[in-house]
């Protein structure tokens, strides 16, 4: 990818006051560099999603990628998938990702159809999908919203269809929740952040970033009407999720 980011810098320097965290132009900068260090398996998710895909997606069929930042996903359907085997949307609230990912999918992938558009995932008309993407977005959506959310993405994915939910989780269990969080502050360390970048930055997420636990998750999808949910990759306290719709 020829994209020119930043390193994360954000939190280096010890602040007065710590804003809530937003997908501003600053986050945008250092975006790669960000989830990189920060999201245990990311790369690890995104290498897999074009292999789900190749097993799960009807030819042709319509991906979404919801909260699709810089276009992560596109770019993964685009390397294992020729432009004919597919259509995706992706929707970001954010415009300076939006920007961002048009320049980017339009450099990388310009023969496959990807649209970009700045949108509220909440308030999307959507239209008949076979695979819906939610890499990490969830998570930042108000709880009561949830639901509902997932409930409209059952609506609109066609019969057979799949979705793959990323989220960061808590555990149920306090000392296994303490662990986790412990140690995925250790793996912050190994990549590079001091203690004041991992406590600056978890202050910015505090009522913003709100995660559940998997069992929230896999009863939500069931609620939602997915006949199956399975727990197919987690790291730590990240793990993501793929649930289906009955053909």
């Amino acid at each position: 990818m020829s994209d020119s980011s930043y390193r994360d810098a954000i939190f280096t320097t010890p602040l007065d006051r710590v804003a809530s965290f937003s997908f501003d132009e600053q986050v945008v900068a250092c975006f790669p560099d960000m989830i990189r260090r920060s999201v245990p398996g990311y790369g690890q998710i995104l290498g897999m999603l074009g292999v789900l895909a190749e097993r799960h997606l009807r030819h042709g069929g319509h991906v979404y990628d919801l909260g699709c930042s810089l276009g992560a996903v596109g770019l993964a359907l685009a390397g294992r998938l020729p432009p004919d085997a597919f259509t995706l949307t992706g929707i970001d609230l954010s415009p300076a990702m939006v920007s961002r990912a048009r320049t980017l999918l339009a450099e990388e992938c310009p023969e496959h159809r990807i649209d970009i558009v700045e949108g509220d995932i909440r308030q999307v008309d959507y239209r008949p999908a076979s695979m819906i993407v939610l890499n990490f977005t969830l998570q930042f959506l108000s709880p009561s919203d949830r639901d509902g959310v997932i409930a409209r993405l059952h609506e609109a994915l066609e019969p057979g269809g799949v979705l793959i939910l990323s989220e960061k989780i808590v555990a149920a269990d306090e000392q296994e929740n303490a662990w986790l969080v412990e140690r995925y502050h250790d793996f912050k360390r190994a990549n590079g952040y001091s203690d004041l970048e991992i406590s600056q930055k978890r202050t910015a997420l505090e009522n913003v970033l709100i995660p559940d636990t998997l069992d929230a998750h896999h009863a939500r999808l069931a609620s939602a009407g997915f006949s199956r949910v399975t727990t197919w990759f987690q790291y730590l306290n990240f793990a993501s999720m793929i649930a289906f719709k009955d053909a």
